[in-house]
C-alpha cells in the first residue's frame, strides 16, 4: 500500500439541541468558559454563547478546518454566531413546548449525545497517538516504497476500431508527429488537444491494459494498438523516471488521515472484543463478527 497515491475525516458534531438530553448542559454552571481563554460573545436569556461554540459550529459545517482559528471580528464568525443564537432559541422553544418529552425525541437526543461522546473519545484517544514521530515513521516507509517505483510520461491516440488504430500506426511509421496525429485522429477528448499528453503516472495506478502493454517498454517506444474499455489505444513513452514523492509537509495531511483511520479501526476492534454485542436480525442478515469500516 502506498499512501502517496491514495478523509477519512473526524466527525465534527455541534448539535446545540443535544444539551436538552445531557445533564451537564443544565442552566447552572454554564457561565464558566468551556476552554481556557474563551471569549463570551453573546447571551440568550441566561445562556452564554462562547467563541468556541461558534468555532465548533463552523467546523461542523465545513466552513473552517479542525484546529483552524476563526476571527471573532470576521463576517463569517458573525454569520455563524447568528445561526448558533437561532439554534439556542429554537431549542429553548422546543423545550418550552415539551417536544423533548416523547420517547422518540429522547432516543434522537440520546443518539446525538452518543455521537458527540464518540467524537470526543476519538479526539482524546486516537489523536493522542498521532505524533510527529509517528508521521515521520510512516512517511519514511512510504518514501522507501516510492523510491522503488518508476513513472512513465505517456501520449495517447485512442481509436474506435482496430483498423483505425492500425491506420494510426501506419501514419506514425511514415514519420508523422505523434502530437499532430493525436490532435487529428484521437477520440479521447480529454487529451487530443494537448497532443495526447497523459502526463506522468506509475504502472500501479494505470488501467491494467495500459500497465500490461507498457511493462519494460523504453522511453521513445510506440506501443499498441491494444484494446481498452474506451477503444483501441496507441501509446508513446515520452519519458521514464524514478517516482518523485511529495515532501513530508505535502504528505502530512494524508498520513494523519490514515493514522486516524487506523486508530479508529483498532479502537473499535478492542471495544467489540470486550463488549457483548447481540445482533437480533435473522442469521442471513446478521452483521459480520469483525468490525465494519469506520464511518467517514
Amino acid at each position: 500500500m502506498t499512501l502517496f497515491r491514495r478523509p477519512f475525516s473526524l466527525l465534527a458534531v455541534a448539535a446545540m439541541t443535544a444539551c436538552l438530553a445531557v445533564a451537564g448542559c443544565s442552566r447552572g454552571g454554564e457561565d464558566g468558559p468551556p476552554e481556557p481563554g474563551d471569549q463570551a460573545v453573546a447571551r440568550v436569556q441566561d445562556q452564554t454563547i462562547w467563541a468556541s461554540d461558534v468555532r465548533r459550529e463552523a467546523v461542523a459545517q465545513g466552513l473552517v478546518g479542525e484546529g483552524e482559528p476563526l476571527d471573532a471580528t470576521s463576517d463569517l464568525f458573525r454569520r455563524v454566531l447568528d445561526e448558533v443564537i437561532d439554534q439556542k432559541l429554537l431549542a429553548r422553544e422546543a423545550a418550552r413546548r415539551r417536544l423533548d418529552a416523547s420517547p422518540l425525541a429522547q432516543r434522537r437526543l440520546e443518539a446525538t449525545r452518543e455521537r458527540i461522546l464518540g467524537d470526543m473519545l476519538v479526539e482524546s484517544v486516537v489523536n493522542g497517538t498521532i505524533t510527529d514521530q509517528a508521521v515521520q515513521t510512516l512517511y519514511n516507509e512510504q518514501l522507501r516504497l516510492a523510491r522503488t517505483s518508476e513513472e512513465y510520461r505517456l501520449r495517447l491516440i485512442l481509436s474506435r476500431t482496430k483498423p483505425e488504430a492500425d491506420a494510426v500506426v501506419g501514419i506514425l511509421g511514415q514519420g508523422a508527429s505523434f502530437e499532430a496525429v493525436a490532435t487529428e485522429r484521437s477520440i479521447d477528448e480529454a487529451t487530443r488537444f494537448s497532443g495526447g499528453d497523459l502526463g506522468y503516472s506509475t504502472l500501479d495506478v494505470m488501467p491494467q491494459a495500459y500497465a500490461n502493454a507498457l511493462r519494460d517498454q523504453p522511453a521513445g517506444a510506440t506501443v499498441g494498438p491494444f484494446q481498452t474499455e474506451g477503444g483501441w489505444a496507441v501509446l508513446r513513452v515520452e519519458d521514464r523516471r524514478k517516482e518523485n514523492p511529495p515532501t513530508l509537509e505535502q504528505a502530512r495531511p494524508q498520513i494523519v488521515r490514515y493514522l486516524t483511520y487506523e486508530g479508529v479501526r483498532q479502537l473499535l476492534e478492542q471495544l467489540r472484543g470486550k463488549a457483548q454485542v447481540d445482533v437480533l436480525l435473522p442469521t442471513d442478515q446478521a452483521a459480520p463478527a469483525s468490525p465494519p469500516t469506520p464511518a467517514a
